[in-house]
């Protein structure tokens, strides 16, 4: 059974940084593309970022394009999504998910907690 468990999110102001981490367990996903979602208050969840299974390639969402940074470490099966110059409307619940495609369809029907992340202006 494949868990996932999303962390690191907190209150920030904008402009700020936030480091937010994927733990799995159950299984690797070392060989599959994962991806990092959001869902805003009101608002369908989101894909934000894209990572292939070597790391070798990544695809993000206009909104996020050169702003958040996604990494993966497959010795720790861990995804890391690096966030930097937030903005108010980055504020969410962000979760990761295993992904189908570089699109960013998410795999599982499953999701994890999340990790709520809000950023004050």
């Amino acid at each position: 059974q494949v868990q996932l468990v999303e962390s690191g999110g907190g209150l920030v102001q904008a402009g700020g940084s936030l480091r937010l981490s994927c733990a799995v367990s159950g299984r690797s996903l070392s060989t599959y593309a994962m991806g990092w979602f959001r869902q805003a208050p009101g608002k369908e969840r989101e894909i934000v970022a894209v990572i292939t299974w070597s790391g070798s390639s990544t695809n993000y969402a206009d909104s996020v394009k050169g702003r958040f940074t996604i990494s993966r470490d497959n010795a720790k099966n861990t995804v890391t999504l690096q966030m930097n110059s937030l903005k108010p409307e980055d504020t969410a619940v962000y979760y990761c998910n295993r992904v189908l495609n570089m699109r960013g369809s998410p795999a599982y029907d499953f999701w994890g907690p999340g990790t709520q992340v809000t950023v004050s202006s």
